[in-house]
């Protein structure tokens, strides 16, 4: 059944490529006239520290995130299961000239397909709900982390992930579940009149398994974060309070919105 959902999402993840690739959202423009994608949550944690030095991106979409830390010197490499994804980041990479890679996979099958080791494995924000094992997903971070590299996250807190946002009210548990939640997207956070319908899977993780995951692969907590906001208006119903922050909910008594979490092997 795993592979069903996997598959199932790589279709849909194909599709939202076609759609983000043009979305405000993504401000794909502005990003190749030399802005950055990045943001101060990860920002703070890698800018100056990445120059030089080998990185891992998981999960990386069309690979914006991958060419901005190319940009600030990394030998970066971009992983991402949707072949459409990876074919945009490629061609943005040759236009952009620079020297990233890019390497179709899903996590898990990441150590057949990709060899060697990195200074640096980052991952962020709306990655840890389409995988239905973050053991598996742990070993795989693990397998290439050098010894003494460091593994970074920022993710949208599981918190915010309870809610459901269009009803505002609590939709979904907090703890871990085995079997995905399933639902018909309609339009996607980049762009919700987007005509797009299409079937997906997803997971609940609870902050106390994205630790232990980590944990029984020996890797050592370096820094744990929490945010009372959203650098992204991906959610419904949020409010800008700031440029680049968004928050969901009560301004006064807000929830947390996203974590960072940096480790060390």
């Amino acid at each position: 059944m795993e592979q069903k959902y996997l598959d199932t999402n790589r279709i849909l993840w194909d599709k939202k490529t076609e759609i983000h690739k043009d979305a405000e959202f993504y401000n794909l423009k502005g990003f190749l006239e030399g802005e950055t994608s990045l943001n101060e949550i990860e920002l703070a944690a890698l800018k100056d520290r990445v120059a030089g030095k080998s990185i891992l991106h998981l999960q990386c979409h069309f690979g914006q995130d991958t060419l901005s830390l190319a940009r600030l010197g990394a030998e970066a490499t971009g992983v991402d299961f949707s072949e459409t994804s990876i074919a945009l980041g490629r061609s943005l990479n040759e236009q952009l000239e620079l020297d990233a890679r890019f390497v179709v996979s899903d996590i898990y099958s990441l150590p057949e397909k990709l060899a060697g080791q990195f200074d640096f494995i980052f991952t962020s924000y709306g990655v840890l709900t389409w995988l239905p094992d973050l053991d598996r997903w742990a070993q795989v971070v693990a397998h290439f982390l050098k010894p003494g590299g460091i593994f970074y996250i920022a993710e949208f807190h599981p918190t915010l992930y309870m809610y459901d946002h269009e009803k505002q009210k609590i939709g979904y548990r907090y703890f871990d579940h085995t079997v995905p939640y399933e639902e018909i997207e309609q339009g996607t956070y980049a762009d919700p009149n987007a005509d797009i319908a299409q079937r997906e899977y997803f997971w609940s993780h609870s902050l106390a398994t994205v630790f232990q995951s980590l944990l029984k692969q020996k890797l050592h907590v370096i820094d744990f974060q929490e945010f009372d906001f959203s650098p992204y208006n991906c959610f419904p119903h949020m409010q800008k309070v700031e440029p680049n922050r968004f928050v969901y909910g009560d301004l006064d008594n807000r929830m947390p919105h996203v974590f960072s979490l940096k480790m060390k092997k």
